[in-house]
């Protein structure tokens, strides 16, 4: 006999996404399984039942059961959002009048804004400061129904104490906030001014000093690296990547953002878990990236503010290639906690259908972060991460854009955001 201490019943429509707790690629990337008059019963922090009607008599309430009506509310996975710079100093808005005045990103870099601009405000920002921005990130996050966010570091631009700043911030966020934080370590974000002439030099101290000791100190699971024109060579981009693999540091890869440099490629070569952006991504990149099982995280909230062209999602998913869909949260290109507008914009430019835009945002995007097993969909013995909404259905969610449907999120098996 089983007690559940949760109880969602009478829901409209459950999303369950269940399977074999793997990332979903082609036709399977919208089979995401509804149940109408769906029931979920939880006991503690796992979900011990899912199903039609009423619960089995095995499963057990009492006054203590917490039974929450889901009448007329869809009901998924928590949201996971996979690609975020969730840490950093200050804000950008004071560039918005120049990029309306027609300056280049250039312009601004050379009128002390841009990356540079975000990597002093974080460099002066106490602990505590970054602590409490991101945390009220994270708060907004919640209340658009995301349960895990990825949050990568990469605002020290050379600075490692800066870097190291911004990921043991993160861990305590992990430690002290209802969301799940997955670290990035990216201090390939940029080329520092003093290494211009000499980038080699970076990259060199980069794989025999900053990664070995992030590695040591369990600060981040992940290694990304901005590979892109200008920014890191595939050639350099690969020793970055190598060298955070021979350290137990998994692979991701900035990749194709701007121009079709071969960074899809890339990824698939060196085994990176996700290539994100792909804006430029080449045919062969891309059957690269669904030969090797590379996740593509793309960002349409990006394109959206920098006004560029958007990922190829649907040549993508067609070519077999498990795509997952991000907000990319950072002061500079994406200044939004939004996902759910990811989510709209991922259907209306990316021209994935609700059923593909849903498994981007949960098991995809657990796949990206190797959560998989654990989290991104809805079964007996996962965790219970929950996200109720007050929609009719998917169709809904994605067509009314812009506003926030979350009704409900549930972390761990405890409602942590109720509207």
């Amino acid at each position: 006999m089983k007690k559940a201490t949760l109880v969602i019943e009478k829901i409209g429509m459950l999303v369950t996404i269940r399977g074999d707790n793997a990332k979903r690629s082609g036709e399977l990337q919208s089979r995401i399984e509804i149940i109408q008059n769906g029931i979920i019963a939880v006991q503690e922090d796992r979900i011990i039942y899912i199903g039609e009607g009423s619960l089995p008599e095995d499963i057990k309430t009492d006054r203590d059961t917490i039974i929450i009506n889901g009448e007329g509310k869809t009901v998924t996975p928590g949201l996971i959002d996979s690609h975020t710079h969730l840490v950093h100093g200050g804000s950008r808005e004071h560039e918005l009048a120049m990029k309306l005045a027609g300056k280049s990103y250039l312009d601004i870099l050379a009128a002390g804004g841009g990356i540079h601009s975000t990597m002093k405000q974080t460099a002066q920002s106490s602990f505590e400061k970054l602590y409490e921005k991101a945390y009220k990130s994270l708060n907004t996050m919640l209340e658009f129904g995301v349960t895990t966010v990825e949050a990568k570091s990469g605002y020290g631009i050379g600075d490692f104490n800066t870097e190291l700043k911004q990921l043991e911030v993160a861990s305590k966020l992990h430690k002290d906030h209802p969301i799940d934080i997955v670290s990035t370590f990216m201090g390939a974000h940029a080329i520092p001014n003093e290494y211009k002439e000499n980038p080699d030099s970076f990259v060199e101290k980069l794989c025999s000093e900053m990664i070995p000791t992030i590695s040591e100190k369990k600060l981040a699971r992940f290694c990304d690296v901005f590979c892109e024109e200008g920014v890191f060579s595939i050639k350099q981009s690969r020793k970055i990547l190598l060298a955070a693999k021979e350290n137990g540091l998994i692979p991701k890869i900035h990749a194709d953002e701007i121009v079709s440099l071969g960074g899809a490629e890339l990824a698939a070569e060196v085994g990176a878990i996700s290539a994100e952006h792909l804006i430029g991504a080449s045919d062969q990149g891309i059957e690269d990236l669904a030969e090797k099982g590379v996740v593509a995280v793309l960002l349409p909230g990006t394109s959206f503010n920098l006004k560029k062209n958007y990922a190829k999602a649907r040549q993508m998913i067609e070519n077999g290639v498990a795509v997952a869909v991000a907000t990319d949260y950072n002061p500079g290109s994406c200044p939004s906690e939004n996902l759910q507008l990811m989510m709209s914009l991922a259907s209306l430019q990316l021209l994935m259908t609700p059923e593909e835009v849903i498994t981007s945002v949960t098991i995809n995007a657990a796949a990206a972060l190797g959560i998989e097993k654990e989290k991104g969909s809805l079964e007996v013995g996962k965790k219970a991460d929950i996200a109720i909404f007050d929609a009719p259905n998917l169709d809904y969610m994605i067509y009314h854009f812009g506003i926030n449907h979350t009704d409900k999120t549930i972390k761990d098996g405890k409602v942590v955001y109720s509207k």
